[in-house]
């Protein structure tokens, strides 16, 4: 059984509506979705309650309106400041929040194109996001969060056996536990034979990756896992070069699992059926 990407998601009926218009929406979600994770990212690594209090300005303590909440609009009107004491607001919170959209048209054209079945296009929205959150709180503080590792098990795997059952492909929870294993368990064994090397964290993290990767395919787990260490072997020899940093420095390394498993998502069968071809294997 199949199921056709207009049929599964009308929303994503190309036909029924422009595909700028999709994508638009799209980015606009993922933009308000981006205004949340600045408070993820600021109060999860602090123990704080990312439900109350509401928005306030650190400096001077007033609460923020909803009329200075629109996602990176009142940056813009505000000119960066606080409406009541001109307190400069980082830069960072309206880059979050276009990151965010960008990311969230980026995932639904994939969809659009075919370039993964419009019944894990949840899944991929939900890990846009917090892998957003997930980076840049390991870039600040060198640490992935057990609540929001921990969770993105149960979420993963919920959202991978509902997509199995829309497409009536349930061999794909087979490649899915398989990948869990493997990326899982391949992390583990890093964190165990090489202390230091490599973070408990990054450990939770890989399963769930390896989870979602495996649920696309052979290609996308074994790309989404390799590129992790290609694109975080190329950044480190850049900052030495720059540097930035010597060869004992040591990186937080979930952003690049996370963006190494987006290479998986978005170009796995491309790569290894290149590496096939060029090898003489395929």
């Amino acid at each position: 059984m199949t199921v056709d990407i207009r049929a599964a998601v009308a929303l994503l009926d190309g036909e029924a509506l422009p595909t700028a218009l999709i994508l638009l929406v799209a980015g606009v979600l993922g933009a308000l979705i981006g205004s949340f994770l600045n408070v993820v990212i600021w109060r999860v690594p602090r123990g704080e309650s990312i439900v109350r209090p509401g928005s306030a300005c650190p400096q001077c303590g007033r609460a923020i309106a909803w009329y200075d909440n629109l996602p990176v609009v009142s940056y813009l009107v505000l000119r960066g400041r606080c409406r009541h004491c001109a307190t400069h607001i980082s830069a960072r919170y309206p880059l979050v929040e276009l990151g965010t959209g960008l990311a969230f048209a980026i995932v639904v054209w994939g969809a659009l194109v075919g370039t993964y079945p419009a019944a894990i296009l949840p899944l991929l929205l939900y890990w846009a996001s917090i892998g957003i959150a997930l980076a840049l709180i390991d870039l600040d503080h060198h640490r992935l969060p057990n609540v929001i590792t921990l969770p993105a098990y149960i979420v993963t795997a919920v959202l991978a056996v509902a997509a199995s059952v829309l497409l009536g492909e349930y061999g794909r929870l087979l490649t899915a536990a398989a990948g869990f294993a493997l990326l899982g368990g391949f992390y583990l064994l890093l964190a165990v034979a090489y202390r230091g090397g490599m973070g408990l964290g990054d450990v939770k993290l890989a399963g769930s990756l390896g989870l979602l990767l495996g649920w696309l395919g052979w290609p996308q787990l074994v790309v989404g896992g390799f590129s992790a260490f290609v694109i975080g072997g190329i950044v480190g020899v850049v900052l030495m070069v720059a540097g930035r940093a010597g060869r004992k420095s040591r990186l937080p390394f979930g952003p690049f699992m996370l963006l190494g498993s987006w290479v998986g998502v978005f170009a796995g069968p491309a790569i290894a059926g290149f590496y096939l071809s060029a090898t003489g294997l395929a």
